[in-house]
């Protein structure tokens, strides 16, 4: 199965706007704040073209919702970082139990799965999201879910996150979700790679450090599979684990490992798309820093986007920080990074005004 739909990314790649290195730095994150009302710091610095994107949380969401994006929208596009298209703006409207704003899809990824026409619900959920973060306007969901779960009740199915427990169910439910709600105009973000299918029940990398010791063919000939077909469907974005996996790299999480992100996804795997981080406050991630040092990490990795979900838009200033240091030291690759930029303003090309 197969569904060319995307435009290729480094088709529409537009050319990095000579910026200062802070407003540069600012488009590869995406910040977060606390309850309905955005602090005036946030606004000031989307002003200052220091604000890639935002993620929205239930607990910002109320009537006014669309009117608060628009605000930051209007901001950014008076900002040095504008390059004539819109900030991106995303949630988590996955289904079922996981769903950040009013609306669909009511059914999980599982309920999906096990539906009597799973790729027809896929695609009409896929449409539900679209339309539900739509009408918050809201552009891009960090949905669907590509992990295959391994056991009955584990991580990624206790609360029915995953289509199923094989390749064939999960790919297909995922491009079609992923398909309807790129054509409805709400970029799509499929995730967690390398795969958290088989990370046990409570074992959360956003409390804990994880390990998933796989071999490596098996990682490639199952959890993989979902993922070959999303890039070859022109797939918006892919988000990384924060789970270790020794079969490439014993010591980075997927999303610090430039194993993963640069050799395995983008080299063996031919992605050319954009590749976004899981929360950067992320428990399992103790050990590598504070939230700039992390950003960092992930950034030489080879990750576009770094996502500060921890809802202190201080957060995402200091990741900026901190990347503008490593590219002024010289530890983080310029050259590189420019690349990486980019990507980002090619899928924001997607987006309409």
């Amino acid at each position: 199965m197969k569904f060319v739909v995307f435009a290729q990314l480094a088709a529409v790649a537009a050319p990095v706007i000579a910026v200062d290195l802070a407003v540069q730095a600012g488009q590869h994150v995406i910040y977060s704040y606390p309850g309905l009302t955005p602090p005036e710091s946030l606004y000031k610095l989307t002003s200052e073209g220091k604000v890639g994107g935002l993620i929205i949380f239930k607990e910002n969401v109320d009537s006014n919702l669309a009117a608060v994006m628009d605000k930051f929208q209007a901001l950014y596009k008076a900002s040095p970082a504008y390059n004539g298209h819109p900030m991106i703006i995303t949630t988590d409207q996955e289904g079922g139990a996981v769903r950040r704003v009013p609306g669909g899809p009511t059914q999980s990824a599982r309920q999906i799965g096990d539906s009597s026409n799973p790729m027809r619900s896929a695609s009409q959920a896929g449409r539900d999201a679209a339309a539900a973060l739509k009408a918050q306007h809201i552009n891009g969901n960090l949905a669907p879910v590509l992990d295959i779960y391994r056991e009955k009740g584990n991580f990624i199915d206790e609360f029915g996150r995953s289509f199923g427990n094989n390749t064939e169910i999960v790919t297909s439910c995922g491009s079609a979700f992923a398909i309807s709600q790129s054509r409805a105009g709400v970029l799509s973000t499929v995730k967690h790679f390398p795969g958290l299918g088989a990370a046990k029940k409570g074992e959360n990398t956003d409390l804990i450090p994880i390990t998933i010791d796989l071999p490596l063919s098996e990682i490639r000939t199952f959890d993989e599979v979902p993922y070959r077909t999303a890039i070859g469907n022109g797939i918006d974005m892919i988000m990384t684990s924060w789970a270790v996996y020794p079969a490439l790299d014993a010591k980075y999480p997927a999303g610090m490992s430039r194993k993963w992100a640069t050799d395995e996804l983008r080299t063996r795997l031919g992605y050319k798309g954009v590749i976004i981080t899981d929360a950067i406050e992320a428990g399992s991630l103790k050990s590598f820093g504070n939230d700039g040092q992390r950003g960092v990490l992930a950034a030489k990795a080879g990750v576009d986007i770094l996502l500060a979900s921890g809802r202190n838009a201080t957060q995402g200033e200091a990741i900026v920080k901190e990347i503008v240091a490593a590219l002024k030291q010289g530890t983080l690759s310029m050259t590189e990074f420019q690349e990486s930029t980019k990507r980002i303003q090619a899928l924001q090309s997607r987006l309409s005004a």
